[in-house]
């Protein structure tokens, strides 16, 4: 999406906020907290079984007729959790929100509640799409990753199956410093199956994710390069928590660009080349997307309103709440859309088409405005 000069080539704006001002693009709906995975980095600390306090069937309802409050187009819900199979009224919401004309998408988790049957009934039920998790180009890499023997094969498999439903599916992948080399095998296996949509998410430590080793700045740039190569071979990438590979587009755009991570993203390239050869397209990495609270909204399990899904600050309780009411006026959403930082985030030339993860500025800092430390560019 384009809004305008100043969004496209990275100057400065001291203006009123741009974009996601009036709406965002998605809400997530943490519809519960109960997995039956255990995943090493889980923002959620997910459990086995809900927790109490859990939005009730009619509360869901009401979360989605929020939703359509916002007017057409209506933002996307994207129904996550934990494992929102784990609710025994998940067919029931999405019933609802196809019958309010509200797009969503579904996050299951791979397990056995996983089935044909499932898949099947998820798209009779209108979604668009579900994604489902790869976090290794082989078993042992994902099975480590998600704690559970035989994910890998059962994720391949669920992605096929959908797949072969006529169901769309986008490939969720998170990147840390155990599985980051893989990026390139993971692609192609991807790619072999037919996946059009790769999210990759850029850890933050919350959760149990805090136990797990990220990226140092440089491994992070490289990995943003590389990104940048693999959405040239008409694959949409997209990025989670890593905004700053919206300015490495724009500085690869450059006829003489100055570029770092260039020695490890040379690497991963190189092994892409030799996967895929020559790229025949443009990068799909767009020069606009969202950040926490600007283009996006977090509705937890307890009806609890969040920035974003790694952000937890409290914004409002969609059990006495307007989720209209709370992303327009939030004062944090505000700033965080007029990009109102502190430290290099705050002066970069750059902030408008990045802004930076304000997750990992919280994480590391307690400061949902501080600089992101996992760029480049931040000394």
């Amino acid at each position: 999406m384009s809004t305008g000069t100043a969004l496209q080539y990275g100057e400065r704006h001291d203006g009123p906020p741009l974009g996601f001002a009036a709406k965002p693009v998605l809400v997530f709906w943490e519809s519960t907290r109960a997995c039956p995975l255990n995943c090493v980095h889980c923002r959620a600390s997910a459990i086995s079984e809900p927790l109490p306090g859990e939005l009730t069937t009619e509360e869901g309802f009401r979360l989605i007729d929020e939703v359509v409050a916002f007017g057409k187009p209506f933002p996307v819900i994207i129904f996550t959790g934990g494992d929102p199979l784990k609710r025994s009224d998940l067919f029931e919401l999405l019933n609802y929100a196809n019958s309010r004309q509200v797009g969503f998408a579904v996050s299951p988790a791979v397990s056995d509640n996983l089935t044909a049957e499932t898949i099947r009934r998820i798209k009779e039920s209108g979604a668009a799409s579900i994604s489902i998790s790869l976090d290794g180009a082989v078993a042992d890499t994902h099975d480590a990753i998600r704690r559970s023997e035989g994910t890998f094969d059962r994720t391949v498999w669920a992605i096929k199956e959908a797949l072969g439903q006529g169901l769309g599916v986008q490939v969720n992948t998170v990147v840390m410093k155990s599985n980051f080399r893989e990026l390139p095998r993971m692609f192609h296996l991807i790619k072999e199956l037919g996946v059009k949509v790769w999210e990759v998410f850029f850890l933050v430590k919350v959760g149990r994710g805090t136990g797990v080793e990220d990226l140092s700045p440089e491994e992070n740039e490289a990995v943003c390069h590389f990104l940048y190569d693999a959405s040239r071979y008409g694959v949409t990438v997209r990025t989670v928590e890593a905004p700053f590979i919206r300015r490495v587009a724009k500085q690869r755009a450059d006829p003489a660009p100055s570029l770092s991570g260039v020695a490890v993203s040379s690497q991963m390239s190189s092994e892409l080349l030799a996967l895929e050869g020559e790229p025949p397209s443009k990068s799909t990495v767009g020069p606009r997307g969202t950040l926490d609270g600007d283009g996006i909204i977090f509705v937890a399990y307890d009806g609890t309103i969040y920035p974003g899904g790694l952000l937890p600050v409290t914004l409002g309780n969609l059990k006495k709440d307007k989720l209209v009411g709370v992303y327009r006026d939030a004062p944090l959403l505000r700033k965080i859309r007029s990009r109102a930082f502190h430290g290099p985030c705050g002066t970069c030339g750059y902030s408008m088409i990045c802004g930076g993860s304000r997750s990992r500025s919280y994480a590391y800092t307690g400061d949902p405005l501080s600089s992101d430390p996992a760029c480049a560019l931040v000394p």
